[in-house]
């Protein structure tokens, strides 16, 4: 198999995969404005789509992270090759398709990083990752980047209850508060999660196509991703995420806890903060972890509101599981891709139809926009009545009072 073509399949299965991200982490900026009406989901999605377009132009710190951190490039005289690249990819697919039919959360991210270093390890070895960077920008992010903005969610939740709250003047009571103002904010937090999602998570794939690039011998070591590169990342993950993925949207918008609109603003506000920030340092982070602990924090942070621990523990092994299951499956292709020709298309084949398999088995239970989330009021905050009708409404208004 002539090189040119196998840099050609891993450059198409790496788009495939920002395909995959886009639609898996849909849910990380439109989850809870769906969930508490905020935005309808088909306009949700729409505007999530765009708003990845446009942040995956914004920075490319983390692509240089993926290209020239993760894995040794060539340096010490190692030397990863397209096949590798190739069957990192096969895990990272795999998992996120499995996770996504489950409805699970998990991080497109972590899939990704696991697909790569196990097949790293197999067909090169140890020596090849390097431990260092994994630890600084994958691992510890990981762990306090969710924690971290779930402490922020919760005490920007709780502040929004404290400063919203009214009481009788003359009794002390409390009175019922209506928060609308936060529905209508949160069309501009949950932009801005999405645009903070393409800042960050589209640039993993041009990290690996820049990587494959550089392991062909086609662009020089330590550079970053070309033009052509971001925009074709930048496109797959718009359409991806233009795609839906309402099985993770429903868990993230009802799964974890019930979300009303200053806990989504909250939330989002958490979440953007933490993923602009990481794209800027060149974390290579999970959106997806994020988010989850930021709707965490916001539902702590509402008096009455119950988290459902069930779902949370159900994410929390899917965090745990996805690195080591992505980088088995990435091992075990590595193993049959070295074989030659035949394992390449052996793997290509069996990566098809495990993918297909999974897709028609979500048909029996589909799940889309019309039963993603249950919604009251779906859309009011970006529906405006006319001039006229306000005028009628206050006629009616005035008449029943003279009655």
């Amino acid at each position: 198999m002539e090189i040119t073509f196998m840099v050609a399949l891993v450059i198409a299965l790496a788009l495939f995969f920002d395909f995959t991200n886009g639609f898996h982490d849909t849910a990380n900026a439109m989850a809870t404005p769906i969930a508490t009406g905020a935005i309808k989901p088909k306009t949700a999605v729409a505007l999530a789509a765009v708003l990845n377009l446009v942040g995956a132009f914004l920075s490319t710190e983390v692509a240089k992270t993926i290209s020239g951190g993760l894995i040794r490039e060539g340096t010490d005289g190692i030397h990863i090759t397209p096949e590798i690249i190739f069957a990192g990819l096969m895990g990272a697919i795999l998992w996120n398709m499995f996770t996504w039919l489950k409805g699970l959360p998990s991080s497109s991210s972590h899939a990704l990083f696991g697909g790569l270093i196990g097949a790293a390890i197999v067909g090169i070895g140890f020596h090849s990752v390097n431990f260092e960077t994994v630890l600084q920008k994958v691992i510890l992010p990981a762990v306090f980047a969710p924690v971290i903005a779930g402490a922020v969610a919760y005490v920007c939740t709780r502040l929004a209850y404290a400063l919203t709250s009214r009481h009788d003047p003359e009794t002390g009571d409390k009175l019922t508060q209506k928060r609308g103002g936060f529905r209508t904010g949160q069309i501009f937090t949950s932009s801005l999660v999405a645009l903070a999602h393409g800042t960050n998570d589209a640039q993993k794939t041009m990290g690996i196509i820049t990587l494959v690039l550089i392991a062909a011998g086609t662009q020089a070591t330590g550079s970053g991703p070309q033009f052509w590169v971001i925009a074709a990342c930048a496109f797959a993950i718009a359409i991806g995420t233009y795609a839906g993925g309402w099985r993770i949207i429903r868990t993230m918008g009802s799964g974890l806890t019930e979300v009303k609109p200053a806990q989504g603003f909250s939330a989002e506000s958490s979440t953007a903060s933490a993923i602009l920030a990481s794209s800027h340092l060149g974390f290579a982070l999970s959106t997806t972890q994020v988010a989850s602990g930021s709707v965490i924090g916001s539902g702590l942070g509402r008096r009455g509101t119950t988290v459902r621990w069930g779902m949370v523990g159900r994410i929390a092994i899917g965090w745990l599981l996805t690195l080591p299951a992505a980088a088995v499956v990435g091992a075990l292709t590595a193993l049959l891709v070295g074989t030659g020709i035949v394992g390449v298309v052996i793997a290509a084949v069996v990566g098809i139809a495990v993918v297909v398999f999974m897709f028609l088995y979500s048909r029996k239970s589909h799940v889309g926009h019309h039963n993603a989330v249950e919604v009251e009021e779906a859309g009011t905050a970006v529906r405006f009545q006319k001039k006229s009708a306000r005028k009628k409404a206050a006629e009616n208004k005035s008449k029943d009072a003279k009655r």
